[in-house]
């Protein structure tokens, strides 16, 4: 979760105004504050690229009719943000994303208008190799040189321990942003941009051993409105074998299998659920370490939890995908779940939608 206040997080549970702001980068130097009337931001783990955003404006003088404006217009950034008044003077304020303006339509006459991005990731997706690309060295060094090949100045951080890989050889019309993914895999890793526009080499947090940053409650005062819950064996899988080898460098193939062997789970391997297993093969793997890495992080994301929902809560601007939160229900039952996507929306009115990854009753 993004770092906020004791004060911040039970404001949000009690009637408050919420403070939203969009500025608007047009690349010929300028910043517009963007008067806007809705919008959202949804930051969702399971898309290529993490974060979008939607902003509406009512005026029109915001489309770009002429080739000068076009020029300032295309390849404009967004930066967003959402937070609340105190009622004392004070505020305090929560990004919510660096995007790359992609879409500006609208009643030229009369509005609405409204403002589509992507994180600065499409940047480094859209940018396909036009010959073919080596990457070699270590996760950390050929993730920045894969980024910063399409982003010079991209500011990047890694919260993992830095890791070496194969040498890999992208095709022509590669996607750069997939490849940075699948070098990110041999530290067990992932690759995304955050709430600050700055680009994250890190881990996903395990449910079982995170502690929960915000309490979802059916309570008096409590920020939960509803939920769902489903279970759903469509394309879920309690084992990974991830393999490498690269013959490039004569390295051995090597592999390994991981699997669910929680007593406790359901989908636990050899058990009523039976054996299920996906594979992953990269030529970046070519330790034991690497392979088992890479498979911990693909089993994480395919296999079942042992209860699924979708959460409706008052506002919170600062989760984020992999936080753990704790539920309390209607009938007093506790779940802990990790956050796999939210809506946050730009507008005062609006509940906060949280689809759930994984989750576990909570005694």
């Amino acid at each position: 979760m993004y770092p906020v206040s004791d004060r911040f997080l039970a404001r949000l549970a009690e009637s408050h105004h919420v403070v939203t702001q969009v500025q608007l980068f047009l690349t010929d130097g300028r910043v517009l504050e963007l008067e806007h009337t809705g919008g959202s931001v949804t930051v969702d783990r399971g898309q290529a690229i993490r974060r979008t955003c939607t902003v509406t404006v009512a005026d029109p003088s915001l489309i770009p009719r002429t080739p000068t404006d076009q020029l300032a217009t295309y390849g404009a950034r967004l930066r967003i943000s959402r937070g609340v008044e105190y009622g004392d003077g004070s505020s305090e304020l929560l990004p919510l994303g660096v995007f790359r303006l992609d879409s500006v339509d609208g009643d030229v006459n009369e509005g609405p208008v409204s403002l589509q991005g992507k994180d600065l990731s499409a940047i480094v997706a859209d940018d396909k190799l036009t010959a073919p690309y080596s990457a070699s060295g270590t996760v950390v060094g050929a993730v920045t040189a894969l980024i910063q090949r399409s982003i010079p100045d991209a500011d990047i951080i890694s919260l993992i321990d830095d890791a070496p890989i194969g040498r890999r050889t992208f095709d022509v019309e590669a996607d750069p942003w997939a490849g940075a993914q699948e070098i990110a895999a041999a530290a067990g890793a992932e690759v995304y941009v955050n709430a600050d526009g700055v680009f994250t080499i890190a881990t996903l947090p395990d449910l079982l051993t995170t502690e929960p940053v915000w309490a979802v409650e059916a309570t008096e005062g409590g920020v939960y409105i509803k939920a769902n819950r489903a279970m759903s064996s469509d394309k879920v899988f309690n084992g990974v074998l991830a393999r490498g080898e690269n013959t490039s460098e004569n390295a051995p193939p090597v592999s390994y299998l991981a699997v669910d062997n929680d007593a406790g789970s359901p989908t636990r391997w050899g058990g009523p659920f039976g054996r299920r297993p996906t594979f992953y093969s990269s030529s970046t793997l070519t330790t034991l370490a690497a392979c088992q890495q890479a498979a911990t992080l693909k089993l994480q994301q395919a296999k079942t939890p042992n209860a699924s929902g979708d959460i409706s809560a008052l506002p919170n601007p600062a989760l984020e995908p992999g936080d753990v939160i704790r539920v309390t229900h209607e009938d007093g039952s506790r779940e802990l779940h990790q956050v796999a996507a939210v809506t946050v929306p730009l507008s005062q009115d609006g509940d906060l939608p949280i689809s759930t990854i994984s989750a576990k009753e909570d005694a």
